[in-house]
């Protein structure tokens, strides 16, 4: 057990001041292989069950999170680990045995000083129904995105004030022009058509642009 815990210690500077010692029982506990990718847009973590040619629990986690997200990812997949142990192939993968299981591991961390409190106030209402991914939850999402490195002058959509100008990944240049219930109205600016977006897209504020 101590050769396997101490092969992980190196998450301590991935997590939280003083989560490590709090996460490392699972790794005494569980034959986890962990791998630490590079960003992948599509997901933050990943789990993967034992196979007869790998019998062992598999969690890749991107390496770029800051240290609540890394700490909620790591949690998120460790309640997949314990889904699986529980109910094998059972169970759908982000159903109520998760649900169940994400808050069993998850509260524990509650109320500690892992979290700042705009991301704690933000985990209350998200562990009401944790859904697959903390993107989905706009609050969550954007209380921990205060935390992320960023590009100077990247934003989020809702960051914005109305009239701004913003480009987005693919350099196309928009004005977001009102604030809806749960999406914003952008006008891109050589059409003049109007496009929906998320709030939390990510997106470069241009200053200084004038319409020609």
């Amino acid at each position: 057990m101590k050769k396997q815990e101490t092969s992980f210690s190196f998450l301590e500077q991935f997590l939280p001041s003083g989560a490590w010692e709090q996460v490392s029982p699972f790794f005494c506990t569980h034959a986890i292989h962990l791998t630490l990718t590079h960003e992948r847009k599509s997901i933050l973590g990943d789990y993967r069950h034992p196979t007869p040619d790998a019998p062992y629990h598999r969690i890749s986690i991107n390496a770029n999170l800051n240290p609540y997200s890394f700490l909620i990812t790591l949690l998120h997949e460790l309640a997949h680990m314990f889904t699986f142990v529980h109910f094998q192939f059972k169970a759908q993968p982000h159903g109520k045995e998760w649900k169940t299981q994400f808050r069993h591991i998850l509260i524990p961390f509650m109320g500690k000083r892992f979290f700042p409190s705009d991301v704690e106030k933000a985990l209350h209402a998200y562990l009401h129904n944790p859904a697959a991914s903390t993107c989905t939850d706009s609050q969550l999402y954007k209380s921990l995105y205060r935390y992320d490195d960023h590009k100077p002058g990247f934003k989020l959509v809702d960051e914005l004030s109305v009239n701004q100008f913003f480009e987005t990944e693919d350099g196309q240049i928009y004005q977001k022009l009102e604030k809806l219930r749960t999406r914003t109205r952008c006008k891109h600016l050589d059409t003049g058509k109007v496009y929906f977006f998320q709030g939390i897209v990510e997106v470069k504020h241009v200053r200084g642009y004038k319409v020609a």
